[in-house]
């Protein structure tokens, strides 16, 4: 797909991979439709892609709002008249033991947003699509969708039905011409963990080699609507920790255990 000109919607605009993916698309000649429900970083953002020389349409959202998520394809279409490119980014996590989280702060909130937010905002826009017959719809995943790991529990469920729900919908919308496309960063540099409220003993975290910036993932995902790919893990690295847990999952238990959990929990598991 030639980017330049195309109409672009980015949830979850506001800052980290939404942010740089929009900037990315800003720079490629786009036209850039924001969301996010922080309008002043938005409006920011938009005057910053403007002086590139694209156009931009700010939209106020909160993804777990049915509602806004109408009133985002709506303004888009009467501002454009056609949506070419959906990325499906808004998420967030809160991480913690599951009995520790919140049931509706933290659980629910984390399923309305990473899955009904993504599930709601595609079948908005994906009638506009079918109807031009061309599409391209980059969901934001994570290794948390192939990899469950211990305080991640709800998080990775939710990344988890992204996965399946998109790989469904690629077979059921190909013969339309839209592409449907996961993408599966490790760690990256982002304000994900100032939100998700870690607390670790043993300071357990991605090793610095493998940390990516949110300008990397942006790029990236402006290369799945060039070139459209069914999953794309980065950085690759990570691809034989998902080898380990689909092969070796008795392997990649044990270690996770011995190394993380009982170390993490061990005041809980041996007070009196």
């Amino acid at each position: 797909m030639d980017i330049k000109g195309k109409v672009v919607i980015v949830t979850g605009a506001s800052s980290g991979i939404g942010e740089a993916a929009a900037r990315e698309f800003g720079r490629e000649g786009a036209k850039v439709v924001l969301a996010a429900r922080r309008v002043d970083k938005l409006e920011a953002l938009a005057k910053e892609i403007e002086a590139l020389g694209s156009q931009t349409l700010v939209v106020q959202a909160d993804l777990s709002k049915l509602e806004d998520i109408q009133k985002m394809v709506s303004n888009t279409l009467q501002t454009y008249g056609r949506i070419d490119v959906l990325v499906n980014n808004a998420g967030f996590g809160r991480l913690d033991w599951l009995e520790n989280l919140d049931p509706a702060e933290d659980i629910q909130a984390q399923i309305d947003v990473n899955v009904m937010g993504v599930i709601q905002t595609t079948r908005q826009v994906l009638p506009v699509m079918i109807q031009q017959r061309s599409g391209s719809i980059i969901n934001m995943c994570s290794m948390a969708g192939l990899v469950g790991t211990p305080t991640y529990t709800i998080y990775a469920a939710s990344k988890h039905a992204v996965h399946g729900f998109s790989e469904a919908l690629r077979r059921e919308v190909k013969p339309w011409g839209i592409d449907v496309s996961l993408i599966y960063p490790g760690g990256v540099v982002t304000e994900f963990s100032q939100h998700a409220g870690i607390k670790r003993k043993t300071n357990a975290t991605t090793p610095k080699f493998m940390l990516l910036t949110a300008e990397q993932v942006g790029k990236a995902v402006v290369k799945l609507v060039r070139r459209p790919r069914r999953m794309w893990i980065i950085p690759w690295l990570w691809s034989v920790t998902v080898f380990l847990n689909r092969f070796l999952p008795d392997v990649v238990d044990a270690t996770t255990i011995k190394n993380f959990t009982i170390p993490e929990r061990v005041d809980e598991l041996y007070k009196k």
